[in-house]
């Protein structure tokens, strides 16, 4: 697939709070502002990707154009307002992530925190909370109804990565009015999964770039004109490495076809999917969550003289999970997606 996923090297929060303690650990990381015994505390949170591997991305996997997504899945919310902004900075200043976590007893000191870059009593940052760029800076607005997962589109940050601008990673916060609010009433919390959760969701950096190509050489197959079809993938082996990237070739015929005289059997013959109207996407067996949705700009389904087909970088998989591709296509004014039971399982390289 056109769609190449990489996880950050190290992440951590920062509490006012909790001024000299490290979290580098935690499985969660928060943007929050909240009043505690008639004090008014906020965090904010750090993530970074590498550079080695963003250049690695773009020189080796990408062709032609490439957009860039920081993807992030929220573990709890509170205290939303009507309307309430996370906003998204570059960091300024280098930073250790260190090894502790929030609730550590004794606190664990050997990393970044609200006041420290690094070890506690260390070297401080110029501003308490961490120091960042003004500019330039990416905004997510949320409201009750709204998703609270975050998707934002930094490829301008990551084309400076890529061509060698210093990377020190993403600093997150809420608006400085509302950390600094007096309103007890206003109190937001947001609570995302770290690169240490358990769970599958870590944070990622996601690139998509169009792989489509529709070129089906010397074959006399012909392209499936009705929606009454069967579609799956002859080729599926059902266990992937994660560092592979399998192609995956799909086999379509008609369910009704037309009535003729023919000596073989009418499902000899493998139907191309329609060009430029035909999609995948990948979802999670276990929880029917898309990875992968369907993208109309980057998971159009190809094709060559062989078949139909897709490729897929695994590594942006969870290894050890299980996977379900979906087939989606437009055939004769008629929208058709076929969820055919396709599974797939990565297991670990």
């Amino acid at each position: 697939m056109a769609v190449y996923k990489i996880f950050p090297t190290k992440d951590a929060t920062l509490y006012s709070q909790y001024p000299a303690q490290n979290t580098g650990l935690d499985q969660v990381l928060e943007a929050s502002s909240y009043d505690f015994r008639g004090i008014r505390y906020k965090s904010r949170y750090l993530m970074q990707f590498s550079t080695t591997e963003i250049q690695n991305v773009v020189d080796t996997k990408t062709v032609g154009s490439w957009v860039s997504y920081l993807k992030t899945y929220n573990a709890a919310t509170s205290g939303l307002s009507i309307d309430t902004n996370l906003y998204f900075y570059t960091v300024s200043g280098s930073w250790e992530m260190g090894t502790g976590i929030l609730n550590s007893n004794p606190p664990v000191n050997n990393g970044v925190s609200w006041d420290y870059k690094d070890v506690s009593g260390s070297i401080r940052w110029d501003n308490e909370g961490g120091d960042y760029n003004l500019s330039p800076v990416y905004s997510q607005s949320f409201t009750y109804t709204s998703p609270i997962d975050i998707n934002i589109n930094v490829t301008n940050t990551v084309e400076t990565w890529y061509s060698g601008s210093s990377n020190n990673g993403f600093l997150v916060k809420l608006t400085s009015s509302i950390e600094n609010t007096d309103n007890i009433n206003i109190q937001p919390i947001f609570k995302y999964f770290s690169i240490d959760t358990n769970t599958i969701y870590p944070p990622y950096l996601e690139f998509k770039w169009s792989d489509y190509s529709f070129d089906t050489g010397s074959s006399t197959n012909a392209i499936l004109s009705t929606p009454e079809a069967f579609v799956s993938i002859y080729n599926n082996t059902g266990v992937y490495y994660s560092e592979s990237v399998p192609r995956f070739r799909l086999a379509a015929v008609p369910k009704y076809p037309d009535r003729q005289f023919i000596t073989a059997s009418y499902y000899t013959e493998n139907y191309y999917l329609p060009e430029s109207q035909s999609l995948y996407a990948i979802k999670d067996s276990s929880t029917n969550e898309f990875v992968v949705d369907f993208d109309s700009n980057y998971t159009r389904i190809s094709a060559d003289a062989t078949s139909s087909y897709f490729d897929v970088y695994m590594n942006g998989l969870e290894p050890e999970r299980y996977y379900t591709v979906l087939v989606k296509t437009v055939v004769g004014g008629v929208t058709k997606v076929w969820d055919e039971n396709i599974m797939f399982k990565v297991e670990k390289g």
